[in-house]
């Protein structure tokens, strides 16, 4: 049975490109020494000093320079191509991450985090174009999952390796592996990644406008993902002070609850997404499965104050974002293949910085005013609002190919 098991979760890795596999290797170098981030909000209020509503303004900024980097990192890849736009990010932003441990002031702070994120999320449009043209399209989806998955197994060691660190060297020693591991990373891609073996892939006649602003269903699907990335990026700023402050984790064991994000991640998600592959389902069928489970992390959080409600919330949350990522990827590269990939893919990293701008805040806000039990029945109602946005774009998608097939019909018939 378990040789069965095994045989099934390696047969899930066939068939991807060896590029895809270093493109994942190098992702895995710099995610791994991304311990900055999840404890973040922990470094500024428990080691600057700041209130949670300066937080909350600080982390406006690292969203607004997500926002700026997204967009920027979309107007490189379609003027110098994927692969320059990468490496420029992983290089420059290495450094910055490095400098950033030195502001003390608020507004030195905000500028500092700015910058960071608006090199550093450069790299997002770039990595997704990256994967459409380093993956065959029957294996777009699978690659994507290879991708996260060496992105979630670099998250599971980093948070706790950065609780490790913190508790033995502070909290500066993050900066300095953060920023060296993502000039090791671009010194990776330099070295092992070449763009003129990317993958040819087949022109499909698609049935999509020319103008991404026309792309009505990609734009309310945008919007679902705002809502999405709103609700999912408070497990990784506003529920750290819920686990310290409400449930008193210190901070390894706060490291090694959301490394079991990763870990889980690791271990299923990829099984999961060939198992869900074949059954031939819309992506935003399993967009809005996955919004779902994340919403109901947060009911299951609210219904009881048992510290072990925390794990099985994490599962929930984990087993939401294994769906919702991954095909959501995937939808947006189909229609980015109508027009320019760069611009397409930078409004799909937007839509998730975009919640790094409000997300963040609104938390914090929220908490500080109302309490962590409102903020998460907040979250559960914007869950459902993401779902009907998804549902709303499927039905546009299907009302869209119904139209184009009539069309195609009617030209048959008067060709004939």
């Amino acid at each position: 049975m378990l040789q069965q098991v095994f045989r099934a979760y390696i047969g899930s890795f066939r068939d991807l490109r060896r590029e895809v596999w270093l493109l994942a290797f190098i992702t895995f170098v710099n995610r791994a020494g991304t311990m900055v981030i999840p404890f973040l909000s922990l470094y500024l209020t428990k080691n600057r000093g700041f209130s949670l509503e300066e937080v909350g303004w600080i982390l406006t900024f690292f969203g607004l320079g997500s926002v700026a980097g997204s967009w920027l990192g979309g107007k490189l890849v379609d003027r110098i191509g994927h692969y320059r736009t990468m490496a420029l990010s992983l290089l420059i932003s290495g450094l910055f991450f490095i400098f950033l441990q030195f502001p003390t002031s608020f507004w030195g702070i905000c500028t500092g985090i700015f910058f960071v994120m608006l090199v550093a999320d450069a790299f997002r449009p770039a990595v997704f174009v990256a994967i459409n043209a380093y993956s065959k399209p029957e294996n777009r989806t699978r690659s994507v999952t290879l991708i996260r998955l060496a992105i979630n197994l670099g998250f599971s060691a980093g948070p706790a390796v950065g609780g490790l660190i913190i508790a033995g060297a502070g909290y500066s020693g993050l900066f300095w592996v953060d920023g060296i591991t993502c000039i090791l990373a671009g010194f990776l891609l330099l070295k092992l990644l070449h763009p003129k073996r990317a993958f040819e892939n087949p022109k499909e006649i698609l049935l999509l406008p020319k103008s991404m602003i026309k792309d009505k269903p990609y734009l309310v699907f945008i919007g679902a993902m705002i809502l999405f990335g709103f609700v999912f990026l408070q497990y990784f700023s506003t529920m750290p002070l819920y686990y310290a402050s409400v449930h008193f984790l210190s901070e390894f064991n706060i490291g090694v609850l959301l490394g079991l994000n990763g870990f889980l991640i690791f271990l299923f998600e990829m099984p999961l997404i060939k198992y869900l592959e074949s059954k031939a389902r819309s992506p935003l069928f399993h967009i809005i499965t996955g919004t779902i489970l994340v919403g109901l992390s947060f009911l299951l959080i609210n219904l009881t104050g048992w510290v072990g409600i925390l794990l099985v919330a994490m599962i929930f949350l984990t087993l939401g974002e294994m769906i919702a990522f991954p095909f959501s990827n995937s939808f947006a590269l189909k229609r980015a293949e109508g027009g320019k990939q760069g611009s397409y893919m930078a409004l799909y990293s937007i839509a998730f910085s975009t919640g790094h701008i409000f997300g963040h805040n609104s938390g914090m806000q929220l908490i500080d005013k109302f309490g962590y039990a409102v903020t998460w029945n907040i979250m559960i109602f914007l869950s459902v609002v993401s779902c009907a946005l998804v549902f709303y774009s499927w039905f546009l998608v299907k009302k869209e190919r119904e139209e184009a097939a009539v069309d195609f019909k009617r030209s048959k018939a008067s060709s004939k």
